[in-house]
């Protein structure tokens, strides 16, 4: 398994993370676990901080909090000066209650509600990301309706492809998401909104996707959304003080992923942008990214506990983890690859072939596929790497699983930052209807 910011394996032979045995998190919260390697999250903050710093643009870095949002996360941005992308009320609602200072958020959405409209303006939230021209002309008549002036990016799809899975590609024409650039409705939708009275048109916003391990579909972006601004001062007379790049950056999940260092990512965008709208005579707008996965991913550890296992002679061994698709469904909907290790045996040798199976009542319920390890018992610890992005964030109660506690590990110390659910958590919100009640009772 890829040991990384604080992990290592410590004198006994266990997996250790933020100076903490996970033997011992395991015996004081339980199993399955999201640990956070705390200085590892801290450090990737001030990696983005410092590389924009450098460039001497103005910028803000806001943390895409669809990633992994829960109070804690939100101080801890806080903290590192970053700004917050939500995506709901819910994620609006968990960086109010965390104290996160609502002019620097950022409320993104394709198909934003009214209320959430009225939710975000009541708070005074720093800026919308518009999506289309519902949207656009909904936010406008609901900010009029509250004497309001809101600050707007419109997003566009440049129409640059990412490698990457089509599920998390976002920048290509044929996306549910913004207005499009080749067809002409981005420079109507600058047109319209420039027009409207209480829209304060900031500038534009692109996202082309996500695990992206190269600069080309960044750089690509920039030129595109660059010309874009061109020609828009030149024809409409706006002039973008804002360009948002959104995020994308990948990180390494397993050996045969190669990202790049945070500050070449960086340094490819705002060389981009100084060069492009210096060469055009051009004001160089406010330049915004929206990292998520690559602030938190690599420092997320799950830790399971293995139950029961299978030998198919000749086609397959399967052990079996107290977690699965529940805690962990990017395996079912991307096919997504993890390392892993006996975190209780980590310095024996792997002598065994296995695929780990999750508890859930689905064949696909699988966590990875031909993982060496060695001959895994009953009671064994498995930690699976680098699942601290879009693990927690869409962990589900099917089959009426718990969802795990999430701990924040450091220097010695954990703290639970998100309670283990408990059997009340799972009936809290049911009902049955007081004709139900009587019908049982008759009987």
């Amino acid at each position: 398994m890829y040991l990384h910011g604080t992990s290592k394996v410590n004198d006994n032979g266990r997996l250790e993370i933020g100076g903490c045995d996970v033997q011992d998190l395991a015996a004081q919260h339980g199993t399955p676990l999201y640990i956070v390697d705390e200085a590892l999250v801290r450090q990737r903050c001030r990696e983005y901080v410092d590389a924009f710093r450098a460039s001497g643009l103005q910028f803000q870095v806001a943390y895409a909090s669809k990633a992994f949002c829960v109070m804690a996360m939100c101080r801890i941005a806080d903290e590192e000066g970053m700004s917050l992308d939500v995506v709901s009320d819910g994620e609006l609602y968990t960086a109010l209650q965390a104290g996160f200072p609502a002019h620097r958020i950022h409320f993104h959405g394709n198909n934003k509600t009214p209320e959430e409209i009225e939710m975000a303006i009541d708070a005074n939230i720093g800026c919308f990301v518009v999506d289309n021209f519902i949207e656009l002309h909904m936010l406008n008549a609901i900010a009029a309706e509250k004497g309001a002036v809101v600050k707007v990016l419109l997003r566009i799809t440049p129409g640059v492809e990412a490698h990457t899975h089509e599920y998390i590609s976002t920048g290509q024409q044929d996306s549910k998401f913004g207005f499009d650039l080749a067809n002409g409705s981005a420079y109507k939708a600058i047109k319209e909104a420039s027009s409207l009275p209480n829209i304060d048109l900031l500038g534009v916003h692109s996202h082309i996707g996500s695990q992206i391990f190269e600069v080309e579909g960044f750089t690509m972006a920039v030129e595109k959304v660059s010309a874009f601004a061109v020609d828009v001062r030149r024809e409409l007379d706006v002039t973008f003080r804002v360009i948002n790049l959104g995020g994308g950056f990948g990180i390494r999940y397993t050996e045969g992923d190669t990202p790049l260092q945070v500050s070449e990512y960086v340094k490819a965008i705002t060389d981009g942008i100084k060069t492009f709208f210096s060469q055009a005579g051009y004001p160089t707008p406010e330049i915004w990214v929206e990292p998520g996965r690559s602030i938190v991913g690599e420092a997320g550890t799950t830790l399971y506990t293995v139950g029961t296992s299978k030998e198919i002679p000749g086609v397959r061994k399967y052990i079996a983890v107290d977690g699965g698709m529940t805690d962990n469904p990017r395996f079912a909907l991307y096919e997504s690859k993890y390392e892993a290790m006996l975190a209780n045996r980590a310095t024996e040798k792997a002598t065994e072939t296995v695929t780990v199976a999750g508890k859930c009542c689905e064949s696909g319920d699988k966590l990875i596929i031909d993982l060496e390890l060695p001959p895994a018992k009953t009671g064994d610890l498995l930690a699976v790497s680098c699942t601290g992005a879009y693990n927690y964030a869409m962990a589900s109660n099917y089959n009426r699983i718990r969802r795990p506690a999430v701990v924040f590990v450091k220097d010695g110390q954990s703290d639970v930052v998100v309670k283990r659910e408990s059997f009340g958590d799972i009936v809290g919100n049911d009902i049955i209807p007081a004709r139900l009640e009587k019908e049982a009772v008759a009987k």
